[in-house]
């Protein structure tokens, strides 16, 4: 197969994982894997949680496709691999970095995107616990939170627009 074949298998990967991650999240994580998911909502000192043993669970399919395609020469297996990959860095990237700021690179954004995202994110922390939840995906960002964001940013626009002189 030509190459281009398996970076369109990666990059549907990719895009197919946010479904997938939307069903862990919403019937394992808030489901049977509640005990590790739950320090996760319920904030506890320190900077690693139970929490972070997803990291793990999601990484073990994603190397064992890696390496069982470079054994055996299966190169459809380490594309899906590396899209399973590719999402994991993504969700490293937004969840950890930007919407929850464990490491500070990123701090200041005021993309719509971005801010969206943090928004829908907070809507799902605000639900303590593993029942009555809201937006459990990651990457696609219901339109509700899209429409917050720009209201909020017509408002602040309103409340920094000049106002002609009172005559």
């Amino acid at each position: 197969m030509a190459f281009w074949v398996y970076i369109v298998i990666a990059l549907v990967t990719f895009f197919i994982m946010e479904g997938l991650t939307w069903c862990l999240h919403r019937y394992v994580m808030h489901g049977f894997m509640w005990n590790l998911h739950k320090d996760h909502h319920q904030k506890s000192p320190g900077f690693f949680e139970k929490n972070d043993w997803f990291f793990l669970i999601f990484a073990i399919p994603s190397w064992l496709l890696i390496m069982l395609g470079v054994i055996y020469k299966g190169y459809w297996s380490i594309a899906i691999g590396a899209g399973l990959t590719l999402y994991g860095i993504a969700y490293f990237l937004v969840h950890d970095v930007i919407i929850h700021q464990r490491f500070k690179w990123f701090t200041r954004s005021n993309n719509s995107y971005v801010k969206a995202l943090r928004w829908a994110h907070k809507m799902h922390h605000k639900h303590l616990d593993k029942h009555d939840g809201e937006s459990f995906g990651f990457l696609f960002v219901n339109k509700k939170y899209w429409a917050k964001i720009k209201a909020d940013k017509k408002r602040q626009q309103e409340a920094t627009a000049v106002k002609p002189a009172d005559q």
